[in-house]
């Protein structure tokens, strides 16, 4: 069933555990997602990233994301992540996502606010839900960039003060953190700093907290972001490697001369993508 971030959001604090936010930037990945959480019974949060137009246009994408949300078995969001201007949020309020996050965490914080509280306007007009970024992680949503991650001088830590006088004055529903996550691969164990999270829940009044870079965190700090409030994950990489590793297998172990189809790979490829879905689902869960 198609839901708000707000009404996922709600399910996660009642029952103290994180929902998974998956990118769906082509079919194999979006079946992978949705038989995965029918699966563990479990809310999804399905979102397509601006950064990913060029793989597959949000016109065609998007559509078809709601249409796979209505038709579940369990509640879903759409939601737009990572959205960069306000015509874009726009378009994907049109064709019926229920959630979008504006990330203006790169601008200075006076344009972040004013053009948030815009993004809260918008939303407002068809129900749908928003989130937004304070911080950086230094890399942006691709994964691109130098340097480990880890000690990524370009990183700004969520400040839990200006966080609480950002959300009182944008009214967000979620509020995305810096905390020591990086997008993209992990070259060395990320160190994260949960009081960042805990200061922030206390002095926004418990506002969701949103982990970006949530893939190739070990299980133990998953289930340490989410004692300290952490309400909702982002997780693309790690899984969109799982399908990458499948589809080389099958390349890989063909015989000479066989012919290889497209398909073969593809079901390969959605098939690992959905059991690492499937065991991120269960880590947020709290197993």
């Amino acid at each position: 069933m198609l839901v708000t971030l707000n009404e996922v959001m709600r399910i996660a604090e009642e029952k103290k555990i994180a929902v998974g936010s998956f990118n769906a930037p082509n079919l194999e990945a979006l079946q992978a997602i949705m038989e995965a959480a029918e699966e563990v019974n479990l809310p999804v949060i399905l979102q397509f990233a601006q950064c990913h137009e060029d793989w597959i246009p949000l016109s065609l994408i998007g559509p078809i994301m709601v249409e796979a949300a209505k038709k579940a078995s369990v509640p879903v969001c759409v939601h737009l992540d990572h959205g960069e201007t306000l015509e874009y949020l726009q378009q994907a309020l049109d064709m019926g996502f229920t959630g979008i996050m504006y990330d203006g965490s790169v601008l200075p914080y006076e344009e972040n606010l004013k053009n948030t509280c815009a993004a809260v306007q918008m939303a407002a007009k068809t129900g749908a839900s928003v989130e937004a970024e304070l911080g950086s992680m230094g890399r942006r949503e691709s994964g691109a960039g130098d340097g480990s991650g880890a000690d990524d001088e370009t990183k700004i830590y969520t400040d839990p003060d200006l966080a609480a006088a950002f959300v009182k004055d944008t009214g967000i529903d979620a509020l995305a953190c810096s905390f020591g996550t990086t997008h993209g691969i992990y070259l060395t164990e990320p160190k994260l700093d949960f009081d960042v999270v805990r200061n922030v829940r206390a002095k926004t009044g418990n506002i969701p907290v949103v982990m970006h870079g949530g893939s190739g965190v070990s299980r133990e700090d998953y289930h340490k972001a989410i004692e300290a409030g952490v309400r909702k994950i982002n997780y693309f990489t790690y899984m969109d490697k799982a399908g990458g590793a499948a589809a080389a297998e099958v390349i890989d172990g063909r015989k000479e001369g066989e012919p290889l189809f497209f398909s073969t790979i593809s079901m390969a490829a959605r098939k690992a993508m959905k059991e690492n879905v499937l065991a991120a689902m269960r880590m947020f869960a709290g197993e």
